[in-house]
């Protein structure tokens, strides 16, 4: 598969221990990590001590629950059940303060594919992201568009309209490795909370994720449609489809808080 990666990685791993790059930092808080990051981080441990012939990384639930300082990161990684066409394993991001992200992976082994009709998901019709605008910056590399294929800038800036994205990643997440097609689809699910999120201003900030993959990605461009958005009393839960060039490749649900404190600073940020 292609690699398109060009800029600096986030991080650099030394003794087991991975330390953040400076352009690791959130945009939400001064001094703690991007949560997206921790998210690959985890799936990049689990895919390295987990992963098996004939075995597809079916499920990644992520959990948020805590800021990660801009300091080294270890991540352990257990086992949970192994089975004759079913593996489960968990993964824990450490840092000096404890425990700030965790992850339970489903491995599934491949099979034959059965032939009757199931009703599917709309036709992915986005046009490649080389026929579309390019308004990408290194520090926010998406592309957004509407259902209608028109660029939009922010993402309530398409109303009504189902909003899409197309996610490059261009900065390796450790030194001296290329992404994974599982770790890349990792890093662009953390989009889908904002995408669906977010009305003029970004007022929820994600809590977890579970990413869905029947198959990964082709290509090393991973799109993301919204697909609806139900919040009360301050908690939202919300879902997309995600793509590749080929079609559609899964779902990705997500959970947010409400976080009105900092809302105001992000009406034209990155997710």
């Amino acid at each position: 598969m292609a690699q398109t990666e060009h800029s600096e990685p986030y991080f650099t791993e030394e003794d087991g221990a991975l330390l953040p790059a400076p352009h690791s930092r959130s945009w939400w808080t001064p001094g703690m990590l991007h949560g997206r990051l921790l998210a690959g981080l985890l799936a990049r441990a689990l895919e390295r001590a987990h992963s098996g012939e004939d075995l597809h990384f079916a499920r990644l639930t992520v959990d948020m629950f805590r800021n990660a300082p801009m300091e080294p990161l270890r991540v352990t990684t257990e086992r949970v059940r192994e089975g004759r066409r079913i593996r489960v394993a968990d993964a824990v991001l450490h840092s000096s303060i404890g425990p700030v992200a965790r992850a339970s992976a489903v491995l599934l082994r491949r099979g034959e594919q059965p032939t009757g009709f199931v009703p599917n998901v709309p036709e992915w019709n986005a046009p490649p992201p080389e026929q579309l605008p390019d308004t990408m910056r290194p520090e926010f590399p998406i592309q957004m568009f509407d259902e209608e294929n028109k660029p939009i800038t922010y993402w309530g800036d398409s109303g009504p309209l189902r909003r899409r994205i197309w996610v490059h990643e261009f900065s390796p997440l450790v030194a001296g490795e290329s992404l994974s097609p599982f770790v890349r689809t990792a890093l662009a699910a953390d989009a889908a909370s904002p995408m669906t999120h977010s009305a003029k201003k970004l007022e929820f900030i994600n809590a977890d994720y579970t990413l869905l993959l029947s198959r990964l990605p082709m290509t090393d461009v991973v799109g993301l449609e919204s697909g609806g958005h139900i919040s009360e009393d301050g908690i939202a839960v919300g879902h997309a489809t995600v793509y590749d060039i080929a079609g559609a490749i899964g779902h990705c649900t997500t959970t947010a808080l409400a976080n009105a404190r900092t809302a105001g600073k992000h009406t034209k940020a990155a997710p």
